[in-house]
């Protein structure tokens, strides 16, 4: 299992290519804005510590979501020629020749977007975030301003803790379906392995909304592929990675239908009864 890891690494370096150059265009955009840093430092000493720490943490908090999204779009075309790529350049036929078994090859293929990825952008991510503290600090200390605010403000440790729970949660288990789905693609489609994957989806929702005028399935994708966050964490504030922020496994692990749908379902019922009053 771990020399099948190794070598999925060795042959997909986009794996651990495309986080660090997203990670280094990142970097180059916030050297260039913390000429503002000081001007903008200055400025937050007239807001309450809520909107100084949501003010400050703007930053660290997008470098997070690009370096995610990136993840989950590395993760999505993996999977998409992960056993496609294999059969189209004959490479399976030497290693069939191994004594490793299907079992073996298809686990650690799925590990790659389940475990691999979410640990390395966690890594990449915390890295990053550190540079940038880092930077700050010294643009501060430059123009003699104080740091207190800028260190006592992030929490980083806690906004690191966040983040991997973020990851191992909703960026592993909740887009796990889409992985399986894609890896199942990749495995039995002879060519154009993405309209294979897409277009079965769209022909479900097409069908469905000719023939109930519903789009639950629809609505189903679109939370697979952009929720997970609500079950995860309940956030009084912006963004998961806040301090402020509840961690709620248990909801999360045990909840059959997200709380939106939930709320849905409940307004539908309302509005029900009030018709048969």
């Amino acid at each position: 299992m771990y020399w099948s890891v190794r070598r999925e690494l060795w042959e997909n370096r986009s794996i651990y290519i495309a986080p660090l150059a997203a990670a280094a265009v990142f970097l180059f955009g916030f050297l260039i804005s913390t000429i503002r840093l000081p001007d903008k430092m200055r400025g937050l000493s007239a807001l309450d510590p809520a909107h100084q720490r949501e003010a400050i943490a703007m930053p660290y908090d997008m470098a997070a979501g690009l370096l995610m999204l990136t993840a989950l779009i590395v993760g999505v075309f993996y999977c998409l020629d992960a056993l496609h790529g294999e059969r189209r350049d004959r490479s399976i036929l030497f290693w069939k020749s191994l004594p490793v078994s299907d079992l073996i090859t298809v686990l650690s293929k799925a590990s790659i977007p389940l475990v691999v990825l979410p640990l390395l952008t966690f890594t990449i991510t915390v890295a990053l975030q550190w540079i940038m503290l880092l930077l700050s600090t010294a643009v501060l200390l430059g123009n003699g301003l104080n740091v207190a605010t800028l260190w006592t403000q992030l929490s980083f440790l806690q906004m690191s803790l966040m983040l991997l729970y973020h990851l191992l949660t909703v960026h592993a288990l909740w887009h796990a379906p889409i992985y399986g789905w894609m890896l199942l693609v990749s495995g039995w489609a002879r060519r154009a392995v993405f309209l294979w994957a897409a277009l079965p989806l769209v022909a479900i929702a097409v069908v469905e909304k000719i023939a109930f005028n519903t789009s639950h399935f629809v609505a189903m994708l679109e939370n697979r592929l952009s929720g997970g966050g609500v079950e995860a964490f309940t956030a009084p504030g912006s963004l998961p990675m806040d301090p402020m922020t509840h961690l709620t496994p248990g909801n999360y692990l045990s909840s059959p239908k997200p709380p939106s749908k939930r709320r849905l379902d409940g307004l539908e019922k309302s509005e029900g009864s009030i018709r048969n009053r």
